[in-house]
């Protein structure tokens, strides 16, 4: 019994002994894995520690005391500062690179001749200047003149001259002034090839780290021919080759020395120091290019004395101040029509829409403003762009002066648009079935933590949407956009419109934070008197190449204009806009001689920006003033300078034409309070003086109309009928003597015939 029940007790312990087994194995394995990483951390942080202790010990022989410590720590400071300066720099330059991915070489790649709407030559741009001249064959002392001026040391850097900025920053300090510049010629390049002229610490950077790239991806002498090839030199022209036939009617290589100082004295301020314009001034600045040349000592004084004695003087021609910013605007469209495959041919004459007339008139505008009132207002730069009636931009104007910066600020310069951005607010109000007369609440209002107030903090309760456009009512379109819209609806509509530049759709936008162009705001605006149809904004009408053949027509190859808001929408904005003028902040846009005129003007934060957009039945005008460093102008608003600066244009645009009727808008003029003529003598308390503006007209109404009865007539006399068809081909085709004889049926030595008797009568004839 004993043994049956010790055999049962033990087959159940004997069958459970093999997993035991198994799992004690896996058990001692796991144990051992442990202690063979604990062992082994510890001995690899033993051996560690040995290591740094040995480090120490041997460094600990290098151990500075003293002052010597002091200049280690500065030093151990100034790597650790270094570092951190490296990355940061390193991340600024990513954005500077992204420039050169770009086929930058070829972006002159094209030979364009401009005219105006009639026919006339304007300019040029590409390589159509002159041809490149190899940097062997140019003159020497053209190449000293240039080096002794611009960049002294251009062969021992490497695109930074430490040095010649050290230099030029102890030469402004003793001058208390700027007297030297210390960017070297490879930075400037890197400007002309990839920047703009916005005075930013962050475009200087981009500036350092594009030269550095230059000189590693170019010798000197490729960086020496872009740098003569690709600069502005005034009048128009592009390099140095063009400059010296525009100014002295030579080939490059034959330029003399007194010749090419004056044209190296061109690369600082080409408008300034042009000699067609002010010779004086040219002629000054090409004795100090001599005097440079003598102080580098790349000449002596008794070189240069010849070209002193005898300076340069330059071919006699007329002052006729190029378009350059709409050429410039220009040749980014014909470079954007090659890309979109419609152009094929990079030698070509391009007809454009710029009427010389009205841009003359449009920069004497802006000049003027910016000279009797700039200074009061603290305000530097202005642009404009001009659209006729039908999308034809016919004037453009990037700055006050593009001598001193090609930047162009109607194409190029985001800025806040302000509540001259309403437009498409209400726009979408109106696509939405609401109409000037429907009222909303002028009142406080919060949407997610922000609180818009109307500029003089107060609220009207009840208002017409009308009224609230007019006064410019901070809280209706923000109400509109929380409640009825959203903020995606008034983008879309902006975009449909025609501004191109992306928009932000955050809250804000209903008041025009999100930055636009000048030359947006004038195609969207430029949808109201078009009746709410695409403004087709465009400078080109034609591309010929130089053999005659049409290459581009904008009405041949473009769509046709379609509808981007409904008739009802746009009759109720121009009814709303027309009042702006003559009861709302634009008093001072409203023309003279009863034109009807609309538009909205906005300013935005802090005074940074003013503008006015307005239009009538046949132009469209946009209008901004600001300052290229953003700071704040002297409480100038939209319906100041901007809307007085508007009204001098479009005065002047609107002597002898036909007037067209603005879409929707029935009465000859609005009804308010204000009259036209009433206009120039609103004025607000700040303001500088504003005086009234008086200019005469080209033709009297009298003799317009007149012109105009002649015309008519012409259109409906009668042709003339000769007797014979024989005598009447001859007299019209202009023959010789002998064949209208011929003609005749007569000897070439008969008289002619009586003349017939329609023809005399004709001309008897008087007009009514």
């Amino acid at each position: 019994m004993q043994d049956e029940r010790r055999q049962s007790d033990e087959q159940p312990n004997g069958a459970s002994d093999a997993p035991k087994g198994k799992l004690r194995k896996k058990r001692h394995l796991f144990l051992r894995i442990d202690s063979w990483i604990d062992s082994t951390v510890w001995n690899l942080g033993f051996k560690l520690t040995e290591v740094w202790e040995e480090i120490t010990i041997f460094f600990r022989r290098f151990r500075v005391r003293g002052w010597k410590k002091l200049g280690f720590e500065i030093a151990g400071e100034a790597m650790t500062l270094g570092t951190a300066g490296s990355v940061v720099l390193l991340a600024l330059a990513l954005p500077a690179f992204e420039e050169t991915k770009e086929d930058w070489r070829n972006r002159g790649d094209f030979a364009v001749t401009f005219l105006d709407r009639y026919g006339n030559v304007v300019g040029h741009r590409g390589i159509i200047h002159e041809d490149s001249v190899p940097i062997d064959e140019l003159p020497d002392h053209l190449i000293k003149a240039v080096l002794a001026t611009e960049d002294r040391r251009f062969f021992d850097h490497y695109g930074i001259d430490f040095i010649g900025l050290g230099r030029a920053l102890t030469e402004n300090a003793k001058a208390g002034g700027v007297v030297q510049g210390g960017s070297t010629l490879t930075q400037q390049l890197a400007k002309n090839l990839f920047l703009t002229n916005e005075r930013s610490i962050e475009r200087k950077i981009k500036e350092a780290f594009l030269a550095v790239w230059l000189e590693a991806n170019l010798s000197k002498k490729e960086i020496l021919s872009y740098y003569l090839d690709r600069a502005y030199m005034g009048g128009g022209t592009f390099g140095a080759a063009a400059a010296a036939q525009f100014y002295f009617g030579k080939n490059l290589t034959e330029v003399s020395l007194a010749e090419s100082a004056m044209l190296a004295g061109l690369f600082k301020a080409p408008a300034k120091y042009a000699p067609h314009v002010n010779l004086p001034a040219a002629r000054a600045r090409a004795n100090d290019v001599l005097s440079n040349l003598v102080q580098s000592g790349l000449m002596s004084e008794g070189q240069v004395i010849g070209a002193r004695r005898n300076p340069a003087t330059a071919i006699d021609r007329a002052d006729v101040k190029a378009p350059d910013y709409f050429l410039d605007w220009a040749f980014d469209e014909v470079q954007r029509l090659a890309k979109q495959g419609k152009i094929r041919e990079h030698s070509v004459v391009v007809r454009t829409t710029i009427d010389t007339g009205l841009q003359q008139a449009a920069d004497a505008a802006m000049e003027s403003s910016l000279r009797e009132f700039g200074e009061g207002y603290k305000v530097k730069q202005g642009a404009m762009v001009m659209i006729e009636n039908g999308g034809a931009v016919r004037a453009m104007v990037g700055g006050r002066d593009y001598g001193e910066s090609q930047f162009n600020r109607a194409t190029k310069a985001l800025r806040q648009p302000g509540s001259s951005f309403k437009l498409y607010t209400y726009s979408a109000a109106m696509e939405h079935g609401m109409k000037p007369e429907t009222t909303i609440s002028d009142a406080p209002i919060t949407w997610r933590g922000w609180s818009p107030q109307n500029y003089g903090r107060s609220y009207k309760g009840k208002v017409t949407l009308l009224t609230a456009m007019a006064q410019s009512l901070n809280t209706v379109p923000v109400r509109l956009a929380k409640d009825v819209l959203g903020t995606q609806v008034i983008a879309d509509t902006a975009k449909a419109m025609g501004v191109e530049t992306p928009l932000r759709t955050d809250k804000t936008i209903p008041l025009g934070t999100s930055e636009v162009t000048v030359l947006d705001q004038a195609t969207a605006y430029a949808v109201m008197p078009a009746g709410g149809m695409q403004s087709r904004r465009h400078g080109i009408e034609q591309v010929l190449g130089y053999g005659g053949d049409v290459l581009y027509d904008f009405n041949r190859d473009e769509a046709p204009a379609h509808r981007v808001l409904s008739e009802q929408a746009t009759s109720s904005m121009n009814r709303i806009l027309t009042q702006i003028p003559y009861i709302g902040t634009a008093r001072r846009a409203a023309l003279d001689g009863g034109i009807v005129t609309a538009g909205k003007t906005g300013t935005s934060q802090s005074y940074r920006d003013a503008w006015f957009i307005g239009f009538t039945g046949n132009y469209t005008t946009a209008v901004w003033f600001g300052n290229d460093d953003f700071t704040s102008m002297n409480n100038m608003t939209g319906g100041a300078l901007p809307a007085m600066t508007f009204k001098k244009l479009m005065d002047y645009a609107h002597q002898g034409i036909e007037l067209k009727p603005i879409p929707g808008i029935e009465n000859p003029l609005p009804t308010g309070k204000h009259k036209p003529g009433d206009a120039v003598a609103e004025k607000k308390e700040g303001d500088p003086t504003l005086m009234a503006l008086t200019r005469p007209r080209s033709l009297s109404a009298e003799s317009t109309r007149v012109l105009k009865q002649i015309a008519q007539t012409l259109k409906v006399a009668a042709p003339l009928v000769p007797a014979t068809a024989k005598v009447a081909d001859a007299m019209t085709t202009g023959s010789t003597p002998g064949a209208r004889a011929a003609a005749e049926g007569r000897t070439d030595g008969e008289k002619p015939a009586r003349k017939p008797a329609v023809i005399r009568t004709v001309r008897t004839n008087t007009l009514p």
